[in-house]
């Protein structure tokens, strides 16, 4: 059963990652794309790490997929609001 839960999840997070890569290259604007690509690929992430996480059913395991996870959360943020800027800066879609 926990199997299959994880699949589930690294399935809906691999959606999540589609999603996300497709609003990069669909979207009209930087900063639409820049949500589209921030917001979907760190739910895919979490997602896909909770998954994992649950198949490989340790904890060890679990709190450094968090660990990455809020990581690349931080630096995911980070430079979406130092594009933003520089797009601002330049005045619009840079």
């Amino acid at each position: 059963m926990t199997d299959l839960l994880g699949i589930t999840l690294i399935a809906i997070g691999i959606v999540f990652f589609t999603a996300g890569s497709v609003g990069l290259l669909r979207l009209p604007d930087m900063y639409s794309r820049l949500h589209a690509l921030t917001k979907a690929d760190n739910l895919g992430l979490g997602l896909l790490a909770a998954g994992v996480a649950i198949i490989d059913g340790g904890l060890v395991t679990a709190i450094k997929l968090l660990l990455i996870w809020l990581l690349v959360l931080t630096a995911s943020a980070a430079s979406a609001h130092l594009v933003a800027q520089h797009g601002l800066r330049k005045g619009g879609d840079a």
